[in-house]
């Protein structure tokens, strides 16, 4: 949770503070995604991969895909940080980093959807693909949406 600015904290240290504590989050989440997207990209390359069905295929690739996009959108406010640095254009800046870091967060749990599916059939089969991905589903949507908004909700308004 940010915190409030503090009261002799002007527009350029708040903006400073709000880019470091997204560049911080970003890091946890940009590890977890790149480290997804090097297995997945390895994974075709395996002998068991010639064995696998058309859905399999189809779920491996909207996986690859979104976990790719992740990637992307989840080191893109470093890119977009250096290309600025120095520019004058903070504010920017961070409204970009924070629609970045939203957009890589819902890939990323597409892309770890995608995972728990492509397992789940492998291994148990159509049943299992669905329990699995809708299980995963439902907990990215409980913890990293419903949870935050209710939170956000009932609390007061701190300017970010």
């Amino acid at each position: 949770m940010s915190l409030p600015p503090e009261p002799h904290e002007g527009e350029q240290a708040r903006l400073t503070r709000n880019l470091a504590e997204l560049l911080q989050e970003l890091r946890v989440a940009q590890a977890g995604v790149q480290i997804l997207f090097a297995f997945l990209l390895s994974l075709p390359f395996t002998a068991a991969f010639a064995g696998t069905t058309g859905f399999q295929r189809a779920t491996y690739l909207v996986t690859f895909v979104s976990s790719g996009a992740a990637v992307v959108c989840l080191v893109a406010p470093v890119a977009y940080h250096r290309l600025l640095f120095r520019r004058m254009h903070r504010p920017e800046l961070v409204r970009a980093a924070h629609r970045f870091a939203l957009a890589g967060l819902a890939l990323l749990a597409a892309s770890i959807t995608g995972a728990a599916v492509l397992v789940g059939d492998v291994v148990l089969g159509g049943v299992g693909a669905a329990v699995l991905g809708l299980g995963s589903a439902a907990s990215f949507v409980v913890l990293w949406v419903a949870l935050p908004l209710r939170a956000r909700a009932s609390t007061i308004p701190v300017p970010d």
